[in-house]
């Protein structure tokens, strides 16, 4: 009988809630820092990881597509875990340590 190829992952257009996003993210490898205003959870993006155009909020300007980045998030907010990782932003490595 011959092989499959196929990934035995999830399947392309099955879509993913927020708990489902918000999990892969928590486990996915990141650090917690102190900024000045307040606490930050940190995940480094590959450049091989990095697939679409995000704008930086240090600078305004765009990173590209195949651009080492972070991503970031409050670890300290108020309205909870689910809404802090919705309003993640990604950072250029340079914007965020100067932050």
């Amino acid at each position: 009988m011959p092989r499959s190829n196929r990934p035995k992952g999830r399947r392309a257009g099955t879509g993913e809630d927020e708990t489902d996003d918000l999990s892969r993210m928590l486990a996915g490898w990141r650090r917690t820092e102190v900024k000045r205003d307040g606490v930050w959870h940190v995940q480094p993006i590959s450049a091989a990881q990095a697939g679409k155009t995000y704008l930086c909020p240090g600078c305004l300007l765009d990173i590209n597509p195949g651009v080492a980045h972070m991503v970031t998030w409050r670890g300290d907010g108020v309205t909870g875990d689910a809404a802090d990782l919705a309003a993640r932003r990604h950072w250029h490595l340079h914007c965020w340590k100067i932050k």
